[in-house]
C-alpha cells in the first residue's frame, strides 16, 4: 500500500478521534499501520495516533505498546511519551511514568503539559520510596519473628498474619518478592511447619503476592514451581485446601487478566501471552483429577477450578480437557461411592460425585459444533462399553453410578445412555437383588432416570413394585432411596393437579414418610439429602405444600440441612423451595388455546385452588421467618447453572414480599444476588437482577447496598431494560436505579458507563404509563450531573423539546418529574434554555406548571420561568410577549398557607432580573412613583 493510501486512513482516523469514536480511530489507524513497509517515519506518527485512541479506551496496556513501538522508530518523541506517560501512571507504574515525564521535561523546560504531571508523579514517587523504606524495615522485623521457631507460638502467629496484611499492599507485596526472597521462605517452612495457622496463613500471603500484576504472578510461580501448589492442595483440612484453591485461582487470574469477581473475563492478549503457563497449569489440574494419592478435598477442588475456568472462550480449554482424556478422569470421579473398598476405588467425598457432574455439564455445553460433541459421546461410551465387558459386578456398578450422575449433569447424554437397549433393564435387576450396595446404586439411578415423564411412566409399570419391595428394607439408606423413587415416580404429573399416578392420599403419606427420615435423629445427613430430595419431588403437590409450610420442624431441618454447604445437598433443599414459593417456571396460559384443546379433547392442566396467590404470599412469609435467605447463602457455593438459576428464583419470590426485604440485606443475600445476576443461565440472572431491584425500591440504596455494592448493583438492573424482559422487570429495575441515582456522582457515571442512559431514555417513550414515569423519574435524578445534562443540548436531539411535552402529561407524577428535569437543564445553560422554545408547546406547558393547584409544581414552574429569564435577555423578551408575566404577578397575589415563601422568593427574583438588568418592565406607579410598562 503507497504512503498516500495510509495518509488517507490517517486523516479518517484523525476525523473519527475528533469526534470521539474511538473504536473507528483505532481500525482506521490500524489500516495505516498494516499498509506500510518498512519504517518510513510516518509509521511512528500511526502508532502514536493510534496510542492516543487505545489511551480515550482505557486500554492501557495497548497504549504501552504502541507508544513502545513508536518510541522504537522516533526515539524520545514528546507526544509518545506523553502518552506513555499518562498510561503507566493509570497502571500504577509511577516510577517509569516519573521517568518519562522527566525526559520530556529535560528536552523542553518550556512544556507546561507536562508540569502537573511531573510534580504529582514526583511526589508519588518519594512518598512510594519513603513507605518503601518503612516496609522493609517492617519485613525484615517480621520475618525474623515467623521463621524462628523458637519464638513464641502467639508471637509468630502475629507476626505471619502482620505479613499477610503487608501482601495485600501493592508496595508491601513489592518489597516481598523482590527483596526478602519470602516465597522460598514460606515454602521451606511449610515442609516442617504443623501449626495450622501459620500454615494456611502463609498459603494466603502466596496467593496475595500473585493478586497485584502479571509480572510478581510469574515471580512467584518461578521461586515455587506448579508442582508445589498441587502438593500443598493435597490436605485433609478444608482450610488448607480453600487457601490453596484460592491461591491458584487468584495466579489464573492474574495471568489471564481475570478479576476475583464472578463477572471477570479473561483478556485475550494477556491469555495469547500467558498461553504456555495457563495451559501447564490447567493441564496439571487435568491430570490430576483422578490421582488416587490425593485427598477427596483435593480432588474437589482441582475439578472446581477447572469447572470455573474451563468455559472462558479465551482458554479454549474445554476441548483440550477432552483431547488430554479429561472426560475419562471425570466420569472415574463419578463412579465413584464411598462404600467401595475395591483396589481401583479413590478417596472423594459427599460432593465429589456432585462436582464432576456439573464439571461434565460444563465440558459438553462448550462443545459448540457436532464434531467435538460427539467426541464427547464416544469417550463417555467408550468408558461404559469398557465396563460392561468386564464381568465383575464392581463394572456394573460403576456404570450404573456414572448413569446416575450423567442424568443429574450433562442431562441429554444421561437420557441417550439410558435409553439403550438392556441398560434400563440391567438396573431394575440390579434393584431386585438382595445386594443392599446394588439395591443403593439401581435406586439412585431410578429416581434419576424418572426426569422425562416417558421414562416415569416406564418404570411406575417397571419398577414400581420392586420399590416398594425396597422399601421395606432393615437398612435405612435403601429405603430412603426407594422412597425417593416412590415419591418422583409418585410427581411426574408436575404441578397439574388432575394426574395422580398413585391412589389418592398417597402423596401426603409418602411426605410424612420423607419427614420422618429428615427429622432422622442420627447424624446421617445423607438420609437427610435424600429425605430433602424426596420432598422436592412431592412438593409439586399444592396440598403437600401447605402441610410442609406448617410443619416448622421440618422446614428448620432444610435450613440447617442447606447451611451445612454440601453440594450434593443443593438440588434437593432448593428444589423444595422453589416448589413452596411457587417460582418454578409456568407456562403462559392462552385463552384460545384453552378452548382449543377442549374442542380437540386434548388434556389440559390444571392449577390446584391451594397456589392461588394468597396460599403463597403466607409460605414465603412462613419461609422468610424461618431464615432460609441463610441456607440459600450457603448454598451459592456451587458452580452449576441450573441450581443457582434455582436460588435466584427462590430469593426473587422471596424479594416480592416487601416485609421480607430488611431480612434479606441483613442476612447477606445482596452479596451473592450480584453474583448470581452476573453468571449463570439467562433466566437465572435475571431472576436475581429482578431481586435485587426489588430490594432497591423500598429500602434506601445506601443502607441495602452499602459501599461499592450499589455500583456492582447496576449492571444487573440495567440488564432489565431489554425488550425480552416483562414490563414489570422493566418497571422495578427503573425505579431501582431512580433511587441509585439520587445517591452521588459516582453512581450516576456508572450508569452511564455502563449505557444505562440509553435504556432509561428509550423507556421515557413508552406506552405503559408506570413505565414511563419511572424512566422520567429516573432520568431527573441523571441529570444531577453535568455529563447527563450535556446529552441534551450537544447534537441535534429533541430531549428536551419531549422533556417539555412530558411537563403536560396527565400523569401527575410524569409531570412533576418532567419539570424537575427541565428546571435543572434550564439552570445549566442558555442553550438548554434556548432548546425549550422549539417545542410548539413550551409556552403551553409553563402555563400548567404555573397554574398548577400544587405548590411543588409551581414552584417548579417558577424555576423553570426564572432561569430562562437569567439566561438572556432574549429569551426573557420571549416569555415577557406571553402572558407569562401576568401569570407570576397572580401568583404573588395567592395568599401564603406556608408554603408560598419560597415560590415568592423567586419571582421577585426574576422580576427583578427583567426591570434591574433588562430594563424590559418596569414597577407599577404606586410603587415605582413613575408610569411605565
Amino acid at each position: 500500500m503507497e504512503i498516500m493510501e495510509c495518509e488517507k486512513y490517517k486523516e479518517q482516523g484523525n476525523d473519527a478521534f475528533k469526534t470521539e469514536r474511538w473504536d473507528e480511530a483505532v481500525k482506521y489507524y490500524s489500516k495505516a499501520i498494516s499498509g506500510v513497509k518498512g519504517e518510513p517515519k510516518e509509521l511512528a506518527i500511526y502508532y502514536k495516533n493510534r496510542a492516543a485512541a487505545h489511551l480515550k479506551l482505557e486500554d492501557f496496556e495497548k497504549t504501552l505498546q504502541d507508544c513502545d513501538r513508536s518510541l522504537e522508530i522516533c526515539p524520545n518523541d514528546p507526544k509518545a511519551l506523553f502518552r506513555r506517560c499518562q498510561a503507566l501512571e493509570s497502571l500504577q507504574r509511577y516510577e517509569e511514568a516519573f521517568r518519562d515525564a522527566t525526559q520530556i521535561f529535560k528536552d523542553d523546560p518550556t512544556n507546561k503539559s507536562i508540569q502537573p504531571y511531573l510534580q504529582r508523579l514526583h511526589r508519588v514517587v518519594e512518598e512510594r520510596a519513603r513507605i518503601n523504606a518503612q516496609t522493609h524495615t517492617k519485613l525484615e522485623t517480621m520475618v525474623k519473628i515467623v521463621f524462628d521457631p523458637s519464638n513464641e507460638k502467639e508471637k509468630r502467629e502475629t507476626a505471619m498474619k502482620n505479613l499477610l496484611v503487608l501482601a495485600k499492599e501493592n508496595a508491601g507485596s513489592e518489597v516481598m518478592i523482590k527483596q526478602s526472597c519470602i516465597v522460598q521462605k514460606i515454602k521451606n517452612l511449610l515442609k516442617v511447619e504443623k501449626n495450622q495457622t501459620l500454615y494456611v496463613t502463609g498459603i494466603r500471603i502466596i496467593g496475595e503476592l500473585c493478586k497485584h500484576t502479571e509480572e510478581k504472578t510469574k515471580a512467584v510461580l518461578k521461586d515455587a514451581g506448579v508442582p508445589w501448589f498441587l502438593e500443598i492442595l493435597d490436605s485433609n483440612s478444608q482450610e488448607i485446601v480453600y487457601a490453596a484453591q484460592y491461591c491458584l485461582q487468584c495466579i489464573l487470574n492474574s495471568l489471564s487478566g481475570m478479576e476475583m469477581k464472578s463477572e471477570g473475563k479473561p483478556k485475550q492478549n494477556l491469555v495469547e501471552k500467558n498461553k504456555g503457563t495457563i495451559d501447564t497449569l490447567l493441564t496439571c489440574l487435568t491430570m490430576a483429577i483422578n490421582n488416587q494419592a490425593i485427598s477427596g478435598l483435593a480432588r474437589d477442588a482441582i475439578i472446581e477450578l477447572l469447572t470455573k475456568n474451563i468455559h472462558h472462550t479465551a482458554f479454549s480449554w474445554a476441548e483440550h480437557l477432552v483431547e488430554k482424556g479429561g472426560v475419562k478422569k471425570l466420569l472415574d470421579c463419578a463412579s465413584e461411592l464411598e462404600e467401595f473398598h475395591y483396589e481401583s476405588s479413590m478417596s472423594i467425598t459427599s460432593s465429589t460425585r456432585t462436582i464432576a457432574a456439573v464439571c461434565l455439564s460444563r465440558v459438553y455445553d462448550n462443545m459448540y459444533y457436532d464434531k467435538a460433541r460427539d467426541n464427547f459421546l464416544s469417550q463417555i461410551q467408550d468408558f461404559i462399553k469398557e465396563k460392561l465387558l468386564t464381568p465383575d459386578i464392581e463394572s456394573k456398578l460403576r456404570v450404573t453410578v456414572v448413569i446416575t450422575e450423567l442424568l443429574r449433569g450433562p442431562l441429554d447424554i444421561g437420557n441417550s445412555i439410558i435409553g439403550k437397549e438392556g441398560i434400563l433393564e440391567m438396573i431394575l435387576v440390579m434393584a431386585n437383588t438382595e445386594d443392599e450396595l446394588q439395591q443403593k446404586v439401581a435406586c439412585e439411578c431410578l429416581i434419576a432416570a424418572a426426569s422425562k415423564a416417558d421414562k416415569a411412566r416406564s418404570i411406575v409399570t417397571q419398577g414400581a413394585d420392586i420399590l416398594k419391595k425396597l422399601y421395606k428394607s432393615k437398612n435405612d439408606h435403601i429405603r430412603i432411596r426407594a422412597l425417593v423413587g416412590l415419591c418422583k415416580l409418585g410427581s411426574y404429573g408436575g404441578s397439574d393437579a388432575t394426574i395422580k399416578p398413585f391412589a389418592e392420599g398417597s402423596t401426603l403419606k409418602l411426605a410424612e414418610a420423607c419427614r420422618r427420615f429428615l427429622l432422622h435423629p442420627g447424624k446421617d445427613t445423607d438420609i437427610r439429602k435424600w429425605a430433602a430430595e424426596g420432598l422436592s419431588y412431592l412438593t409439586l403437590d399444592a396440598e403437600v405444600k401447605e402441610k410442609l409450610i406448617e410443619d416448622k420442624a421440618a422446614l428448620t431441618a432444610l435450613v440447617e440441612l442447606a447451611k451445612t454447604g454440601d453440594q450434593s445437598m443443593v438440588f434437593g433443599v432448593v428444589t423444595t423451595l422453589v416448589n413452596l414459593c411457587n417460582a418454578y417456571e409456568k407456562q403462559e396460559v392462552i385463552p384460545e388455546m384453552v378452548e382449543l384443546a377442549k374442542f380437540a379433547k386434548q388434556h389440559i392442566p390444571e392449577e390446584h385452588e391451594l397456589d392461588d396467590p394468597d396460599f403463597v404470599t403466607k409460605r414465603l412469609i412462613a419461609l422468610g421467618r424461618e431464615n432460609v435467605t441463610t441456607a440459600l447463602v450457603a448454598l451459592c457455593k456451587t458452580e452449576s447453572h441450573n441450581s443457582r438459576e434455582l436460588i435466584s428464583r427462590v430469593f426473587n419470590a422471596l424479594a416480592s414480599e416487601h416485609e421480607l426485604r430488611g431480612m434479606l440485606v441483613q442476612q447477606g443475600a445482596v452479596k451473592v444476588l450480584i453474583k448470581l445476576a452476573l453468571e449463570g443461565t439467562e433466566k437465572g440472572k435475571r431472576q436475581a437482577a429482578q431481586a435485587l431491584a426489588r430490594i432497591g425500591i423500598t429500602m434506601n440504596p445506601e443502607v441495602a447496598f452499602p459501599g461499592q455494592r450499589a455500583l456492582e448493583c447496576i449492571r444487573p438492573m440495567l440488564s432489565l431494560l431489554h425488550q425480552d424482559c416483562t414490563g414489570l422487570e422493566n418497571f422495578e429495575a427503573l425505579m431501582a436505579l431512580c433511587n441509585i441515582a439520587q445517591m452521588n456522582e459516582a453512581a450516576r457515571q456508572r450508569i452511564v458507563k455502563e449505557g444505562g442512559f440509553y435504556k432509561i431514555e428509550h423507556y421515557m417513550y413508552e406506552d405503559h404509563q408506570y413505565i414511563s414515569r419511572a424512566a422520567v423519574q429516573c432520568m431527573c435524578n441523571l441529570v444531577q450531573s453535568e455529563d447527563i445534562i450535556q446529552k441534551f443540548f450537544t447534537g441535534d436531539n429533541d430531549r428536551v423539546k419531549y422533556i417539555v411535552s412530558c411537563c403536560l402529561d396527565e400523569d401527575e407524577h410524569t409531570a412533576m418529574a418532567a419539570s424537575g428535569t427541565l428546571a435543572v437543564l434550564t439552570g445549566y445553560c442558555e442553550k438548554c434554555c434556548e432548546k425549550v422554545f422549539d417545542s410548539t408547546n413550551w409556552l403551553e406547558a409553563i402555563q400548567c406548571l404555573l397554574a398548577n393547584k400544587s405548590p411543588s409544581m409551581q414552584y417548579r414552574g417558577v424555576c423553570i420561568v426564572a432561569n430562562i429569564i437569567s439566561a438572556s435577555k432574549e429569551l426573557a423578551n420571549k416569555l415577557i410577549e406571553s402572558n407569562v408575566l401576568e401569570i407570576l404577578m397572580a401568583l404573588k397575589l395567592v395568599p401564603d398557607d406556608g408554603n408560598r415563601k419560597r415560590i415568592n422568593e423567586v419571582i421577585d427574583e426574576a422580576l427583578q432580573i427583567c426591570e434591574q438588568k433588562y430594563s424590559i418592565i418596569m414597577k407599577p406607579p404606586e410603587e415605582a412613583g413613575a408610569s411605565g410598562l
